[in-house]
């Protein structure tokens, strides 16, 4: 039996539907009995030995982690700092560490701690006091979540050579584009990249091009260049909402990629509605300045085989209504379920 807990595996499928998401971790049911080979401060359930749980026991330390660990969580403690030596008996054969939830800052990772773990599979430091990106040098590793911390520094090989790696979560932080240009370069594999709540200006160079997901909710992004989604040609979920896009910010055709099928503009401050691709089939413009509706922009012209896909449309918050929508607009969105002006 795998020691995984479902809402940890519920995340995962949640990548390939561009939902929102965020999981958390119940408590072990107690076990009668405790695998000899445990620290004395966690519990190693006797039918999961390869596990140990150490969450939301008031820890102040990592404890000597034995070996034959895989899975490891520590989080909802009170840890503040990762002495060297604590993972020496697990450096290639721990899988999962759980690091959420503690008040660990980046000076306090000792050299000879993480640095050595070369077999992690999924790595989360989310909720700490990190500001500097600590990445563990596996080349196994295929999820990574660092959240909730004050990121603002995230050295550009840190995560070289990490072939496995598909889902990265960096929200709320301090992290700037300039910060992560680079970073994801040449790393072929990631589906997923999560920024929302930063401090991005524009979209980060270097994105690999087998990406499907992109959120950056809640930045500073002023402007997205034409050659910012050519690279992407995967890319089917982009939300760009609480930025602060204008018309004049937006390179013509940027979001004419043939792949795109969710994008969200709101909140931002566009006054005409974006060209799109006909194959689109979710677009959220709700809360901008919109003053007019221009069919060409999702229609360049339309017939029995040429019409748009999109489903869901909202404009509420803007500065048009439902009878601003033009007369010929029916055989165009005749696949539109819901057009939302107010």
């Amino acid at each position: 039996m795998f020691p995984l807990r479902v809402p940890i595996l519920a995340l995962l499928v949640s990548l390939t539907v561009g939902q929102y998401y965020d999981y958390d971790y119940q408590p072990y049911a107690q076990q009668s009995a405790s695998s000899p080979n445990c620290a004395q401060e966690c519990e190693c359930p006797i039918n999961f030995p390869t596990a140990m749980y150490c969450d939301s026991r008031k820890l102040k330390f990592v404890p000597i982690v034995p070996s034959g660990i895989k899975y490891l969580y520590l989080q909802n403690n009170l840890i503040t700092e990762i002495k060297a030596g604590v993972f020496d008996n697990v450096t290639e054969d721990l899988r999962w560490l759980v690091l959420d939830q503690n008040q660990i800052t980046s000076d306090k990772v000792a050299k000879g701690s993480i640095d050595k773990l070369t077999g992690l599979q999924k790595f989360f430091f989310s909720h700490n006091n990190l500001t500097e990106a600590i990445i563990p040098p596996s080349k196994s590793l295929d999820e990574l979540k660092m959240t909730n911390n004050q990121l603002s520094k995230f050295h550009k090989a840190s995560l070289s050579g990490m072939k496995n790696l598909t889902s990265v979560h960096l929200q709320h932080n301090k992290l700037t584009s300039e910060s992560l240009n680079g970073v994801f370069k040449g790393l072929n594999s990631v589906l997923f990249i999560e920024v929302t709540n930063n401090k991005l200006k524009k979209l980060p160079s270097g994105m690999p091009s087998s990406l499907e997901t992109f959120y950056a909710d809640h930045n500073d992004i002023s402007s997205i260049s034409a050659g910012d989604l050519k690279e992407l040609p995967k890319l089917a979920y982009l939300r760009l909402a609480y930025n602060k896009l204008t018309d004049a910010g937006i390179s013509a055709g940027v979001f004419n990629v043939t792949n795109l099928v969710e994008l969200d503009l709101s909140y931002n401050k566009l006054k005409s509605i974006p060209e799109i691709n006909e194959q689109l089939e979710h677009l959220y413009l709700q809360v901008n300045q919109i003053n007019k509706f221009d069919l060409g922009s999702i229609c360049k012209f339309s017939g029995p085989l040429n019409y748009s896909r999109l489903k869901h449309l909202r404009l509420d918050g803007n500065n048009i209504t439902h009878a601003d929508l033009p007369s010929d607009s029916a055989n165009c969105l005749r696949q539109a379920t819901d057009i939302v002006f107010e």
